[in-house]
């Protein structure tokens, strides 16, 4: 405030009194400087120590930051250890479930064989029974037809003095005349 007064009486002496000066460009420019002088006197320690909590927030802001970052990528480290620890894991089930698919195969192969060899063994043994059937029947057939013709013949060939002669031999020849 002390400028405006001696500016306010610097120029009315340079007129030959004093006075105030009512030109209003020169009186704003002289009021704004005015203005200015005094925020910067009485705002200097208010706007630094604005800027210092501005400077103070930001620095905790980028501190608060890098600590994010570090935590991220520690958890990043972690779960990519725990990636690879679960895609070994999936790796040795895999191997275990095929080699495990592999016994089972050549488990089922060996018992398919022994069933096929079972198979071949009970055909081969129903085959040779059916044929002994088929031969016994045969045999029981042609035997029959062998003593139809006999009897046949037998009765046709023999009279009675011949039936007589013949069952006296078989007496004589079982031992019993």
């Amino acid at each position: 405030m002390g400028n405006f007064w001696l500016l306010a009486h610097a120029e009315a002496a340079s007129k030959g009194g004093f006075g105030l000066n009512l030109d209003i460009f020169e009186t704003n420019v002289v009021n704004l400087i005015i203005v200015i002088g005094v925020l910067v006197y009485f705002g200097r320690g208010v706007l630094g120590k604005i800027l210092a909590e501005r400077r103070e927030t930001i620095a905790s802001t980028i501190a608060e930051a890098e600590k994010r970052q570090k935590d991220a990528a520690a958890a990043l480290a972690e779960k990519q250890q725990l990636l690879g620890e679960a895609q070994a894991e999936a790796n040795r089930i895999r191997a275990e479930a095929e080699t495990k698919a592999k016994a089972a195969k050549e488990v089922i192969l060996a018992q398919a064989q022994k069933d096929i060899e079972r198979l071949q063994a009970e055909a081969v043994q129903d085959l040779t029974a059916a044929q002994e059937r088929a031969i016994a029947e045969l045999r029981q057939r042609v035997t029959a037809m062998a003593l139809q013709n006999v009897e046949t013949q037998l009765k046709t060939q023999l009279d009675e003095g011949k039936q007589h002669k013949l069952i006296d031999r078989s007496i004589a020849l079982l031992g019993g005349g």
